[in-house]
């Protein structure tokens, strides 16, 4: 996947949310006021816009028509991590790392990571434009946020750890998300075994596609359409496990599975009210070290 492109995949993440957020309290799933910073003039105009009922039912029409149950699932996915990482801090977690950080937030959002010292990573052009924006807005960054920028075909994160010093010996939480599938075999693998290096008891929350979507994307709806897309935009999607193998998988690491759910599921979980067909191949799991 592409520097520029990646780039582009955050920002529509960050639109969903900003969207979500200008739902009524009590009826969003979270608020992120700080989504809509990291969009283009385009998509900040349709957020402002939003809380107009036509506007908001020709976006969501919009959204589907394109990228068939994206929002939904990218919306829900957001609050079920949340909930995750919540539930690790809860369990003494004492750092938080964010491997491809993208437009993430949750360090400015959550008021449980106030006081947890935060690690993000990304690609330097990615992450000199998360900064800008953010600086732009804040005037000054989070004291508790460290921004560590990496080329991975340059560096491992092994070698980044080594030079800036981060300590694998404190329980920590890592978050990888919309990530994997756009990996190779070797550099999941290269990720998790960086992981196993942690202290038992960190956890590593992350998601994935199910690899049938590779084998058989007329299963899913929605998904030869979307898979057609990525390919005219260089963006392919490379990597997938099978949910049944995963626990194994994890194994390996010297890790254990304790969550593996995929969009029906963390749809019905946290909007049943909202029902969207699409995008039932995407997955969010947390593994837990022994």
């Amino acid at each position: 996947m592409k520097v520029d492109k990646a780039s582009r995949t955050a920002q529509y993440m960050a639109f969903f949310r900003a969207l979500e957020s200008t739902r009524p309290e009590g009826k969003r799933l979270f608020y992120d006021p700080y989504a809509i910073i990291f969009l283009d003039n385009k998509l900040r105009r349709a957020v402002q816009y939003s809380p107009i009922a036509l506007v908001r039912k020709y976006l969501r029409w919009k959204i589907h028509k394109e990228l068939p149950g994206g929002f939904t699932s990218g919306v829900a996915r957001t609050k079920y991590i949340d909930d995750l990482l919540k539930a690790s801090i809860n369990k003494g977690v004492q750092q938080v790392i964010i491997l491809g950080a993208g437009y993430d937030t949750r360090a400015l959002r959550l008021d449980f990571l106030q006081n947890i010292p935060v690690i993000e990573i990304d690609h330097p052009n990615t992450a000199k434009r998360k900064l800008g924006a953010l600086q732009s807005e804040l005037g000054k960054l989070p004291a508790n946020v460290r921004f560590y920028q990496i080329d991975f075909n340059e560096q491992s994160l092994d070698d980044l750890a080594q030079a800036r010093h981060i300590d694998m010996s404190i329980r920590t939480a890592f978050i990888w998300e919309g990530v994997t599938n756009y990996l190779s075999d070797q550099a999941v693998d290269g990720t998790f075994k960086f992981f196993s290096r942690f202290a038992s008891g960190s956890s590593l929350i992350f998601t994935y596609v199910h690899q049938q979507v590779f084998d058989d994307p007329g299963s899913f709806y929605g998904a030869q359409k979307l898979l057609n897309d990525l390919a005219e935009l260089e963006e392919t999607w490379t990597f997938g496990f099978d949910p049944e193998e995963l626990k194994e998988y994890c194994r390996k690491f010297n890790c254990t599975l304790e969550a593996d759910k995929g969009a029906v599921e963390y749809r019905e979980d946290y909007m049943p009210d909202r029902p969207e067909r699409g995008y039932e191949f995407y997955r969010v799991a947390m593994v837990v070290r022994d």
